[in-house]
């Protein structure tokens, strides 16, 4: 999505954090239309984030079995609300992570990001419940025409048929899914929506692989 800044002369490409990339894939095309002012954000991340080490730790609980711990404390059946170290400001880098990446991918500094990232006992997929405080006001439907419409992403949002992202479904896919798009009812120009993605296929190896599309594309190698 902000491909354009890359030159001939970028010898190093940073790929973005997991937990960034999905996020942000839906809130730019919504920033351009209605601008974004403030986005909160709780993430619920797959172990595969962590590596092999975590999946074999929660292959091993689910099976009985002791073995090398990969974090602090058991995580099948639980909910860990750290992911990276934790900075002077109680926030971890993982959360940091999201609040400045998001701003400089977008190309806004003036947006605020405040982030929760959990790590759940899930294989594959990050989930994201986010709430987006726009400076102007929205309608429901125009929102999902613009998601349709954006690339990359798949709208998954009927509620009737109980229909929307999971990391189940998402799993082994290389689009973003958002769904469970409503209004906040608790304040003017405010947006929830949940946002799911598998992070190691677009949330890494798929990203990498886009760019490298790019560059070959526009000649820049």
């Amino acid at each position: 999505m902000n491909a354009q800044v890359l030159t001939k002369q970028d010898k190093i490409i940073a790929n973005p954090n997991c937990s960034t990339i999905q996020m942000v894939l839906v809130l730019n095309p919504l920033h351009k239309k209605y601008t974004i002012k403030r986005v909160v954000v709780s993430t619920y991340q797959s172990v595969t984030g962590t590596g092999v080490k975590a999946v074999t730790q929660l292959t091993n609980e689910r099976n009985n079995v002791e073995g090398e711990m990969a974090y602090k404390y058991k995580i099948d059946k639980n909910a860990i609300p750290h992911i990276d170290n934790f900075l002077e400001n109680g926030y971890t880098k993982e959360e940091m992570k999201m609040v400045h990446e998001t701003k400089k991918i977008i190309g806004d500094d003036s947006i605020k990001v405040t982030a929760t990232c959990v790590r759940i006992p899930v294989m594959g997929g990050h989930s994201e419940s986010v709430n987006i405080e726009f400076e102007n006001d929205f309608d429901i439907n125009e929102v999902k025409k613009i998601l349709k419409e954006a690339p990359g992403i798949v709208v998954q949002d009927d509620i009737d048929n109980f229909i929307y992202p999971m990391p189940l479904t998402a799993h082994d896919k290389d689009e973003t899914f958002v769904g469970r798009i409503r209004r906040d009812e608790t304040q003017p120009n405010t947006l929830n929506c949940w946002i799911v993605s598998d992070n190691l296929r677009k949330g890494a190896a798929t990203n990498a692989v886009q760019i490298a599309e790019y560059l070959i594309e526009k000649n820049l190698l």
